[in-house]
């Protein structure tokens, strides 16, 4: 029974011991350290200094912190870097391709122009053709036409009243007026009645 008072006695002590240890370390350091800070923090913000800024400064100063945010910096960097490259390559194959589809639509442009110069040279050759034609026709017509003025309008009258009348028409008018009396007074009285009209017309 004695020896488990002395246990007790002594497991106490010890804890006693113990507790006057932290007790202690708490008095001598940690409470005189946190009111030197307190105080420390009173005079900065009398004498108007920023204290968080002062402790960027000094921590910024430190290798490691220093290192370290370089290292960050330069990481934050080359990715930044890397997406605008990214970025200016997806711009780059955007501008090949609408130059490539301005190049399409040119080429395209060349072809169908070079078609409307065929087509405008093959029309210019058509009219030139249709005006040689109309000129050697004129000339055939005028050729007839000098050819039934010399004729005797006695001669000349059953020839063009067996003529269509359009192209007989044509022929009348283009006489001279006493060759187309003289014509017109040889023919039949309905002919030269139906010829007249159709000149007056």
């Amino acid at each position: 029974m004695k020896q488990t008072k002395n246990k007790t006695t002594d497991s106490f002590n010890q804890e006693r011991k113990a507790g006057g240890f932290f007790q202690m370390l708490l008095a001598w350091f940690v409470i005189p350290l946190i009111f030197a800070i307190a105080v420390l923090l009173i005079i900065a913000k009398v004498a108007d200094v920023d204290v968080m800024e002062k402790a960027k400064q000094w921590t910024s100063s430190i290798p490691a912190v220093e290192q370290k945010k370089e290292s960050i910096s330069k990481e934050k960097d080359e990715k930044i870097l890397a997406e605008r490259i990214t970025v200016m390559k997806e711009e780059l194959k955007q501008k090949e391709q609408q130059l490539m589809d301005i190049q399409d639509d040119l080429k395209k442009s060349d072809e169908k122009n070079e078609k409307l110069l065929i087509a405008q040279e093959k029309l210019q050759a058509e009219i030139t053709a249709l005006q040689q034609s109309n000129d050697d026709t004129k000339k055939e017509f005028g050729q007839l036409v000098s050819t039934f003025e010399k004729m005797s309008p006695k001669s000349a009258a059953p020839v063009i009243t067996k003529m269509n009348d359009a192209k007989a028409l044509q022929l009348l008018s283009r006489m001279k007026a006493d060759t187309l009396a003289a014509v017109l007074e040889k023919m039949s009285p309905e002919d030269a009645a139906k010829y007249t009209a159709l000149l007056s017309n």
